[in-house]
């Protein structure tokens, strides 16, 4: 491991500029932490790491490569991405405002019932994995970057370390989002942040889908 330490610290930095950048991946974590819990922008945090796994697992195995040449398979991922992207983003919009009754009633823990852990992880999994923008980065990183000389043993290493990162990274984000003081300030507002979220992500899959 010792003569690729230069390279570790490469993919370390590359990954976390990446990781760190707002996006898709952001935007859910953010809003399912602020909209519903800490637990819950935990869980959507590990389906953000799990998508990771994806990625590197096809990178790993050489399919990556075959993905960026074959034009229609990467546009098959970019439009199911698109899709997903205003799906989600069609769904916030319609974020309506609780009224001053609403509000005396419910508490985070009961808007957090409305939303399992499951449908967190799935939410958070399927926006990572859909994104072509990650699937061109992990591309780049394991020929350009990693390369073909790095031992398969590194590259898992590699792998393990941006899973873990991701997660620990979208876990302090939650935390941030999910801050009792700042829930119980933003939560009367959460219908206009919802609406603006979901503004962004219709703007990125339009994006997306008109990209060449």
């Amino acid at each position: 491991m010792t003569p690729f330490l230069a390279q570790f610290a490469v993919v370390v930095i590359a990954h976390l500029l990446a990781v760190m950048s707002p996006g898709p991946d952001f935007i859910v974590v953010s809003r399912n932490s602020l909209s519903y819990s800490r637990k819950i922008g935990i869980y959507t945090a590990l389906g953000v790491a799990l998508g990771i796994s994806v990625h590197v697992f096809y990178s790993l195995a050489g399919v990556g490569l075959v993905i960026s040449k074959s034009i229609v398979l990467f546009n098959i991922i970019k439009v199911l991405g698109a899709i997903y992207l205003l799906y989600l983003g069609y769904k916030m919009l319609k974020s309506q405002p609780s009224t001053d009754g609403e509000l005396e009633k419910i508490t985070i823990k009961e808007n957090a019932d409305s939303f399992s852990p499951f449908d967190a992880i799935k939410n958070g999994f399927l926006v990572n994995v859909l994104n072509p923008k990650a699937t061109l980065f992990f591309v780049a990183l394991f020929t350009q970057v990693v390369g073909p000389a790095t031992p398969q043993f590194v590259k898992v290493i590699y792998g393990v370390e941006m899973m873990f990162m991701t997660f620990v990274w979208f876990t302090i984000v939650s935390f941030l989002f999910s801050h009792k003081v700042f829930q119980k300030k933003i939560f009367k507002w959460r219908h206009i942040i919802d609406r603006a979220m979901g503004a962004v992500l219709v703007a990125i899959g339009i994006k997306v889908l008109v990209s060449r």
